[in-house]
């Protein structure tokens, strides 16, 4: 969410810009209260950037990231789990689509 000076002079290139930022800090504080505002964005922005997974062709991803209380609240609080020693391609798919609803 880092910002620098951004020219833009166009109504509609404005608009969209404000309308992005908007999103950003609303899709924040969502994250924020379903959390219980227990933890920081700059907290649970470093967890996300953290969870990452190594793809193993033909069986799914193992995740690399190392479990926590954060984690675990994310996964109580958006209603599925990562943290298994493998997470199918059918199960990735699965919270791929979750998450678009």
């Amino acid at each position: 969410f880092k910002a620098r000076p951004v020219y833009l002079s166009r109504d509609d290139r404005i608009e969209a810009h404000f309308t992005t930022c908007f999103i950003s800090l609303i899709i924040y504080r969502i994250l924020e209260k379903k959390l219980g505002e227990k933890y920081t964005c700059h907290e649970i922005l470093t967890q996300l950037r953290e969870m990452n997974f190594y793809q193993v062709k033909g069986e799914g991803y193992i995740p690399t990231y190392t479990r926590n209380d954060l984690t675990d609240d994310l996964h109580e609080a958006f209603g599925f789990r990562t943290d298994y020693q493998i997470v199918s391609t059918q199960q990735m798919k699965n919270i791929f689509k979750a998450t678009k609803k």
